[in-house]
């Protein structure tokens, strides 16, 4: 019997193997939302008209460090790398080893590095990476189901590393990431996608620019 089990184990285990590589990156974040849905919080990777408005306001000439929160399966990845100057980094943090694991065999750009970890501790992580701030912070977690007060922290260390003139930018099928946003950072611009699977609503915090005029 326990024979006989292990073999049925060995053919499922083969058949997801198969699945995996056909499927590519869907199959990689459909797994992952069926183990986790409450942390991946969505069943489809973001569409690529979200993509280009959401890092539209970006003034990427400026940007030496862009972070990003849930990479997933590195649906923002490639156009964020397309665009980054040749002396930027992208760093991406996931408590998700499996998309951690994923990202650092599909992606090859030196510019690129993915760490397994939580964005709370986006100062410590980005310190332990040669960096003092953030130009950018993309988020595409789902706050409104994360355990009890991570959402509010994260948005709090958040402003506190992005440097003033930089953005935190969220999407999300609520309100609940624009709410946080709008506690830290002094200016809010909203948008909205419809093809979008679902539809989302898009958010960029800014922190103002320190006033150097001495006035």
């Amino acid at each position: 019997m326990a024979g006989h089990e292990l073999s049925q184990e060995r053919k499922r285990d083969t058949l997801k193997r198969k699945l995996r590589r056909f499927l590519g990156p869907w199959g990689v974040f459909f797994e992952e939302f069926v183990q986790h849905p409450v942390m991946v919080g969505s069943v489809i990777p973001s569409s690529g008209f979200t993509i280009r408005k959401m890092l539209a306001p970006v003034k990427w000439e400026e940007c030496k460090l862009f972070v990003e929160y849930g990479p997933g399966v590195g649906t923002f990845c490639k156009p964020v790398l397309d665009r980054l100057p040749r002396d930027g980094t992208m760093l991406v943090i996931d408590t998700n080893r499996a998309f951690i694991d994923y990202l650092n065999r599909t992606i090859t750009d030196s510019r690129f590095v993915a760490v397994l970890g939580s964005a709370e501790d986006v100062q410590e992580i980005i310190k332990a990476h040669g960096h003092d701030h953030a130009d950018y912070v993309l988020s595409g977690l789902p706050f409104s189901t994360l355990p009890d007060g991570v959402a509010p922290r994260i948005a709090e260390a958040t402003y506190d590393v992005v440097r003033p003139g930089g953005a935190f930018l969220t999407y999300q099928f609520s309100n609940v990431a624009r709410n946080y946003t709008a506690r830290h950072f002094e200016r809010i611009e909203e948008g909205f996608e419809p093809l979008n699977i679902l539809p989302c609503k898009l958010c960029w915090g800014w922190k103002e620019p320190e006033d150097n005029t001495g006035a």
